[in-house]
């Protein structure tokens, strides 16, 4: 799924404690892998990926791009290409085909955590908040914060949206749950959740109020080139 940006095919200049270096990292805890388990895929050296996780040093593209195929992901995603931006404009894919997730491919999707989108109706009319989640067993979790807008949601019937988008390659995939926002109350559970599956909340703040949605109906569709 790697691309090389348009800017030239040098290799880059990695700070201590870069964003680049910090974004290798978060993808590959995204993805559940031990450094070990990255350099294999990447066929490197695991110190060199973590002297490019934590240490100054030059990048070449050809490393880069192999770091970017073992995660799943692209160089201009692990460069930050276009985080000020909204997605979506690039180009029509030549013979793009649209197909679903199954299931079983949806559940693993979700596995890796991250931030997805919670859909409610409200007073107002419908919202859509984006949370830090994670899956534990059949259920999507998260935290907000008491009295705040999402738990105003808690016993209705929601959804919630999480994507995944390949700019330079016009793909990506979308994966839909619908089920009732229900709160975790049992004190051994939160504690439970907060010790093992603590999303941690960019949003910040006191956010002590733990909230599940069973994978009561699931979809996904995937966009693919024909590239």
């Amino acid at each position: 799924m790697s691309t090389e940006p348009g800017d030239g095919t040098g290799p880059l200049q990695a700070r201590p404690g870069s964003d680049l270096g910090r974004r290798v990292a978060q993808r590959r805890e995204e993805l559940g892998l031990t450094r070990e388990e990255a350099a294999a895929r990447a066929s490197m050296d695991p110190g060199y990926l973590e002297y490019v996780e934590s240490q100054a040093g030059v990048v070449s593209m050809e490393a880069l791009t192999a770091m970017a195929d073992a995660l799943e992901t692209t160089v201009s995603t692990l460069l930050g290409a276009g985080t000020e931006q909204l997605l979506g404009r690039g180009p029509l894919a030549l013979r793009p085909t649209l197909e679903e997730l199954p299931p079983a491919e949806c559940r693993e999707k979700l596995a890796h955590g991250g931030v997805g989108r919670v859909v409610f109706s409200a007073p107002g009319g419908p919202e859509a908040v984006p949370v830090n989640f994670r899956l534990v067993g059949d259920a999507i979790v998260f935290r907000t914060a008491a009295g705040g807008v999402l738990a105003g949601a808690v016993g209705s019937v929601v959804a919630f949206e999480v994507d995944r988008i390949d700019e330079a390659r016009s793909e990506g995939w979308s994966i839909l749950v619908r089920g009732v926002a229900e709160p975790v109350t049992e004190p051994e559970e939160r504690q439970h959740l907060s010790e093992t599956a603590d999303p941690h909340s960019w949003a910040g703040g006191e956010r002590h109020t733990w909230v599940r949605i069973p994978l009561g109906r699931i979809t996904g569709r995937r966009i693919r080139s024909g590239l």
